[in-house]
């Protein structure tokens, strides 16, 4: 939590596969921020990542009072929309305690540990085998 002109702040960090999400929630109208772009532009109009963004915010009834600020980096957008939502949830716990069984129950608060797995020697991906011939 930190201060900017008598405005309160939350903070919150979320992660999915290789992408990171610095949240920031503060009162406002409902408008999101990624990398100083609209939201909705950042991620291309794309109905599912705007959700899954949002997430948190519409369980809760709080979308259209609060801003979401967003710093995102790596991965895709995929997996950026994934690490804002954990963000966001993150942040509104920071916000708020009574929240968190509401959004604990939703999944919003678990991070999902999925993960290319690396390539290993001998192989030509991470599990396939080169084909066995017999003679």
């Amino acid at each position: 939590m930190s201060t900017e002109n008598n405005k309160i702040i939350y903070l919150g960090t979320g992660r999915r596969k290789t992408a990171i999400a610095r949240v920031s929630i503060k009162p406002g109208n409902g408008q999101i921020t990624i990398n100083n772009i609209p939201g909705e532009k950042y991620l291309q109009y794309n109905p599912s990542y705007l959700e899954a963004s949002k997430h948190p915010l519409i369980i809760l009834g709080l979308e259209n009072e609060y801003d979401v600020t967003v710093n995102s980096c790596g991965g895709g957008l995929t997996g950026q929309a994934e690490a804002i939502k954990l963000g966001v949830a993150r942040a509104l716990c920071n916000m708020n305690i009574e929240y968190r069984p509401a959004l604990k129950s939703e999944g919003d608060l678990s991070r999902d540990a999925r993960a290319k797995e690396r390539k290993k020697y001998g192989l030509r991906k991470a599990r396939k085998a080169p084909q066995y011939s017999k003679r």
